[in-house]
């Protein structure tokens, strides 16, 4: 595979495996490493990268482990999700504070889910990746997948609704 060929098919994705290293990871810096590493071992491999059915679930794959790799060696206890691409210059700076602050409590909430909801979730409402291709990644079966997003989302739901209702339900 030419390079040109190679950019066509990888770069469309790889904000995708940014953010998804990002997610993973503790700093930007860590995630922009990843991904460049992630690029590297790609390119290294670009002549049989036809032999793949989907390049972008075997890249996503590939980010998965290497970041979970990463913090297995370095003994991370702690994921830190970073996730906001949100921006309406028409909404007023309450709105702004507000859409903010909530944001920043999903966030601390998904930091404390399991692993596999956190990763299901991400998969699904941030990357918006189907069930099937989200089992393919994570190698869970449907139910499974369906099972760990429901949770997740159920988890999340009632910690917001807990802070919004000041505890009241």
């Amino acid at each position: 595979m030419k390079q040109v060929e190679f950019l066509n098919v990888v770069m469309p994705f790889k904000d995708k495996l940014y953010r998804l290293a990002k997610r993973l990871l503790v700093s930007k810096e860590e995630a922009e490493d990843a991904t460049q590493e992630i690029l590297l071992k790609l390119w290294a491999n670009n002549t049989s990268m036809a032999n793949y059915n989907n390049v972008e679930a075997f890249a996503m794959t590939m980010t998965k482990n290497f970041c979970l790799d990463r913090l297995k060696s370095k003994q991370a206890g702690n994921l830190k999700l970073v996730h906001s691409n949100y921006k309406d210059e028409n909404t007023s700076l309450q709105n702004q504070l507000e859409a903010i602050d909530s944001v920043g409590w999903v966030q601390k909430i998904m930091e404390e889910l399991p692993e596999q909801q956190k990763l299901v979730l991400q998969l699904r409402d941030v990357e918006q990746y189907e069930l099937d291709e989200i089992g393919q990644l994570l190698d869970m079966k449907p139910t499974a997948v369906r099972v760990a997003l429901s949770r997740a989302r159920k988890e999340v739901r009632v910690r917001l609704m807990a802070k919004h209702n000041y505890g009241i339900r």
